[in-house]
């Protein structure tokens, strides 16, 4: 099984909802990185999974839309608080949607919030 990622950064603001967390209630910011990890089996007549070039143009799509926004405004995340779980799943839904990955067998994005703290949703494609 073969695997690609792109990697990018942005920073973008929440607050969390539902629970006492303190500050974090409070609207902050979080310098996010994001990696967007494709697998697949087959790679085509060049030698790959899926051109770089396409992952970044589609990831550099999805990062634009969530840099320096306020999360809790967005209409994906209304109702939910904007965990980095919610969020991670929401930014892999939304690759889906705009990345043609025909051929390929899964998808996964991880979403760090700072340099200790991430988490991850995967599809099965």
């Amino acid at each position: 099984m073969y695997s690609v990622a792109v990697k990018r950064d942005f920073v973008a603001q929440h607050f969390l909802i539902g629970g006492d967390w303190g500050a974090e209630n409070q609207p902050h910011s979080h310098h996010y990185m994001v990696e967007v990890e494709l697998r697949g089996s087959t790679l085509d007549k060049h030698g790959y999974l899926v051109d770089i070039v396409d992952i970044t143009a589609n990831l550099d799509g999805l990062v634009a839309r969530y840099r320096d926004a306020m999360l809790n405004f967005l209409p994906e995340f209304d109702g939910l608080n904007p965990s980095i779980e919610h969020f991670a799943r929401i930014f892999c839904l939304g690759f889906r949607e705009q990345a043609n990955l025909a051929g390929l067998s899964g998808l996964r994005v991880r979403l760090w919030e700072n340099d200790i703290a991430w988490a991850s949703y995967q599809l099965d494609l």
